[in-house]
């Protein structure tokens, strides 16, 4: 597909790593073209979804993950299909192999975000910040001590960025690991440096030691975002 009439563009790119923004308004043109591209799979997901907004979100970041994986892959839309691992992380296979092909996606509200690099364990995350809700009702169950503490020490729009600053930091991280929600959110800690304001650092899951992250906050006055990618051998000895 030309540049003309895309609805995503890249975002963040340094090294082997690419973030796409994905536009979600609604447009019926787009919508008809990101529908077409999906396959009866994906269409039979579509068609479970209740709420027209989910079913345009998931047409179109689903699209635009799909024309941008075949370009990387040299394949046809026809050729590549998705498996699911075992807690539901996609991975990419053309003409039924798995392709090695690292990539994540997200998207909250009018926002997506799709992720690709040559690393393994790849997470993304965006959230659209929505005010007035129960942040400290809710963190208490979603988050640890520490962050906990720091969320009932802010007020405001503070609390506000804050609360989905953290969420979108785990949930990256969650998505990163490839377990899902069996791994309750309440069982780590995002780096202190980083619940105090820092931009990036090593995280370790506390089961894991061994298993090193590189996490980011790419959160942006639109909405909070984080990307979690798992460190090689070779960034560690650097």
């Amino acid at each position: 597909m030309t540049a003309v009439g895309v609805w995503w563009s890249p975002w963040r790119e340094d090294g082997d790593s690419l973030i796409l923004h994905v536009d979600l308004r609604p447009d019926a043109g787009r919508e008809e073209r990101a529908f077409a591209i999906l396959d009866d799979h994906e269409r039979a997901r579509w068609n479970r979804f209740m709420v027209k907004g989910a079913r345009r979100q998931f047409a179109l970041c689903r699209a635009a993950l799909r024309i941008n994986l075949c370009d990387r892959l040299g394949c046809s839309n026809r050729e590549l299909s998705f498996g699911y691992l075992k807690h539901g992380k996609p991975f990419a296979r053309v003409n039924g192999v798995p392709s090695g092909a690292n990539f994540n996606l997200s998207h909250s509200g009018r926002h997506g975000l799709v992720g690709f690099t040559k690393r393994d364990g790849l997470g993304v995350d965006l959230e659209v910040r929505v005010p007035g809700r129960d942040f400290d009702g809710i963190g208490s169950s979603v988050y640890g001590p520490r962050e906990r503490l720091a969320l009932s020490a802010a007020a405001g729009r503070e609390k506000v960025d804050l609360f989905y600053r953290l969420w979108s930091l785990k949930e990256a991280l969650i998505k990163a690991l490839g377990t899902g929600f069996s791994l309750s959110p309440s069982r780590f800690e995002v780096p202190g440096p980083m619940i105090e304001g820092g931009r990036s650092g090593v995280f370790r899951f506390p089961h894991l030691p061994s298993d090193p992250f590189w996490l980011e906050d790419l959160g942006e006055p639109r909405f909070a975002a984080a990307r979690a990618c798992r460190l090689t051998p070779e960034d560690r000895h650097a």
